[in-house]
């Protein structure tokens, strides 16, 4: 025990304190693990929370079952055990050490040593256990790395790697949210001795820890980092766009918007559209996360705000407020402009400003004309609407009776 945790309140009530209090008495002992220590210990919320115990897994469901909680065993040959209590999941594992370790997988065996257990983790800052009174025990040197806010592999950094290549992208997601200055160089000269292995990861497992990385409070410099030390590109499969990158995440602030990891997926990767192609094969990205990537390599040199509010209303309608953003966004990291800029502020925040309306226009309205259903049907139709977009959207019944009729007389007199 090295430290108390100075907000140990998250510990004392609810279902947490409820489950602590039925596994760590007669005998056996339970503390909370992993990420909800770390960010504890760094002022932040604890989110998700994991318990340790030395209580066996049947040991772990009879008293969680006697105390009226639901306990299902959801990783029982690995000691896991997911106990519900009024709603609330939490994961409680019993203590283990690694008899042997293959890649991801390893034969585990139970245990009562809480020391062999941390030194399991992959770096020192997430192998920190506090138990329900708030003291924090450290095995592995982890408060210290804590304070120095490095990220710092337990024990033989080759090791843990070999253990899981995910690792690696681990080592700089951790570093770009908690660290500060350079990266471990002990850390760091393992990934780079290591990256081949990131081709045997994967692309899911990859996407999902590329996405979180970039958004990382310090996600920059990191990925400075990964490039110069030909990891970026192994991931992306192309030359990072590092600057645009870094505006993109200052326009974001200046216009008050979160970061967001698939617009600054954009900004780093995605000149063309056949980049967005790319990397939705190769981090098998979601078809929505794919046709935004898409829309930002087709359109995002054609956006300047001197085409005025008029022009920006209609890419607003035709993309969406998500792709609009994201292009008008990317374009503007990729302008001269300054994150301060009035006019391109005025045109990212045009979707908080004005609500694309929806066409008033169906299919019946045409049919009520006398229009057959068919091809000329549906040129009338489309010709309507781009007709009531270049008139300004108007709302006016009269002006949209006439766009209809319109559409619809010169869609008749067109060749069959």
């Amino acid at each position: 025990m090295n430290r108390r945790l100075s907000d140990s309140g998250w510990l004392a009530d609810g279902p947490l304190a409820q489950l602590l209090a039925v596994l760590d008495h007669a005998g056996e002992e339970a503390r909370v693990v992993g990420g909800a220590v770390r960010n504890a210990m760094f002022g932040q919320t604890p989110g998700e929370v994991d318990i340790a115990t030395t209580a066996m897994p049947d040991t772990v469901i009879e008293r969680a079952r006697a105390a009226g909680f639901k306990a299902v065993p959801t990783g029982i040959d690995h000691g896991t055990v997911t106990v519900i209590v009024d709603g609330r999941p939490f994961e409680v594992t019993t203590l283990r050490k690694d008899i042997e370790t293959y890649g991801r997988k390893a034969k585990v065996a139970f245990g009562r040593d809480w020391k062999a257990d941390a030194e399991r983790h992959d770096f020192t800052m997430n192998a920190l256990s506090v138990d329900r009174a708030g003291a924090v025990f450290d095995y592995v040197g982890g408060l210290a790395d804590i304070d120095a806010r490095r990220v710092r592999f337990i024990g033989d950094a080759d090791k843990r790697i070999a253990e899981d290549y995910l690792r690696i992208l681990r080592f700089f997601r951790f570093h770009a949210t908690y660290g500060h200055g350079a990266p471990d160089p002990a850390g760091l000269a393992a990934c780079i001795a290591a990256r081949e292995g990131l081709g045997h990861l994967s692309r899911e497992r990859i996407r999902m820890e590329t996405l979180k990385l970039l958004r990382a409070e310090h996600a920059t410099p990191t990925l400075a980092v990964m490039a110069e030390a030909g990891l970026l590109e192994t991931v992306l499969g192309g030359v990072p766009l590092l600057a645009s990158f870094e505006n993109t995440c200052k326009v974001e602030r200046a216009v008050g918007l979160e970061g967001d990891p698939v617009r600054r997926l954009g900004a780093l990767a995605v000149l063309v559209a056949e980049d967005a192609e790319r990397l939705w094969q190769r981090l098998r990205l979601t078809n929505s996360e794919h046709r935004r990537l898409v829309s930002i390599g087709e359109g995002w040199s054609q956006v300047v705000p001197a085409q005025g509010e008029g022009a920006a209303r209609e890419l607003l309608y035709r993309l969406g407020p998500d792709c609009f953003i994201d292009r008008v966004l990317v374009a503007w990291s990729r302008s001269p402009a300054g994150a301060a800029d009035g006019a391109w502020r005025d045109l990212a925040t045009l979707p908080a400003r004005w609500t694309a309306p929806k066409f008033p226009l169906r299919a019946k309205d045409f049919i009520k004309r006398g229009a057959e259903p068919g091809p000329r049907l549906g040129a009338a139709l489309a010709a309507a609407e781009e007709a009531w977009i270049a008139a300004g959207f108007p709302s006016d019944k009269a002006a949209i009776a006439a766009l209809a009729d319109a559409a619809l007389a010169a869609a008749s007199s067109g060749p069959s």
